[in-house]
């Protein structure tokens, strides 16, 4: 079972990306699948989810960051637009389900700077 995220890069503040998170050997529609980041000294948080049509979206990404599932892909989508200096960080998934195991993406690095 492998998560892989990927889709980051380095964009101009204003910019725009889109992270992917693939699985293979699990079937992601029945996971709540979770996205992440850790910036430089700081904890790891969480920023959104989304468990089978209902998001969640912390205040700093609010109304700029939309999550999105492809089940037919078995990929869940995070897309970042008017991306902040303050976004930079290593972006993580993570894909949960009630008694089954813990997955995690490995991390994809966005830098917003201009």
């Amino acid at each position: 079972v492998q998560l892989q995220a990927s889709g980051g890069g380095l964009v101009q503040p204003g910019g725009s990306l889109r992270l992917s998170c693939a699985a293979s050997g699990v079937g992601l529609d029945y996971y709540a699948v979770g996205w992440f980041r850790q910036a430089p000294g700081k904890e790891r948080e969480r920023i959104s989810c989304i468990t089978d049509d209902t998001t969640y979206y912390e205040d700093p990404v609010k109304g700029r960051f939309t999550i999105s599932r492809d089940n037919a892909k078995n990929t869940v989508y995070l897309q970042m637009n008017s991306l902040k200096p303050e976004d930079t960080a290593v972006y993580y998934c993570k894909a949960t389900a009630p008694l089954k195991p813990i997955y995690w993406g490995q991390g994809t690095q966005v830098t917003v700077s201009s």
